[in-house]
């Protein structure tokens, strides 16, 4: 028996779920990038106004923009002289044609203002919604491995 042609809808379903799996990618990609680089525009720009960002010990819980702003530029910034994500294993389940769940693992390398270098392992959980056809993050839950100093580490120019 010869398996049947996807149908037209069936097809457009797929390339929307592909679609849709790339701009999640670029969401945990600007995450990434917005914070490393101190480019608060970019890392406001995944989040939906009403969003949930729970990062838990030692940081705490933020919701909506303002929380947003406040958790990066009075929170996190401070606390981190410069900081290096590494996003990977995405793997995301469409609940309906708008609504998705994400997870992924992060390390991150960074150093204190005092110069201290750090090791965070985590996850992140998150929750996607598509408004207006903008898939942006509504919640992200963050799971902390680890966050250990590494004594004796510098982070520095090579040369």
């Amino acid at each position: 028996m010869s398996e049947q042609p996807a149908s037209i809808a069936e097809l457009l379903q797929r390339i929307d779920q592909l679609e849709s799996r790339n701009a999640m990618r670029d969401l945990a990609s600007d995450y990434c990038h917005g914070f490393d680089k101190h480019d608060y525009a970019r890392f406001e720009a995944i989040w939906w106004e009403d969003c949930e960002f729970e990062i838990g010990p030692p940081f705490g819980a933020f919701t909506g923009l303002a929380g947003i702003k406040r958790a990066v530029q009075e929170v996190l910034w401070p606390a981190w002289r410069e900081t290096h994500h590494l996003t990977t294993n995405l793997r995301v389940w469409f609940d309906d044609k708008d609504h998705a769940r994400g997870e992924c693992d992060v390390d991150c390398m960074g150093a204190s203002p005092d110069h201290q270098v750090m090791i965070v392992g985590a996850s992140y959980y998150d929750r996607f919604e598509r408004r207006n056809k903008v898939w942006k993050i509504r919640k992200r839950t963050v799971k902390l491995h680890y966050f250990n100093p590494l004594p004796g580490a510098q982070m520095s120019p090579p040369g």
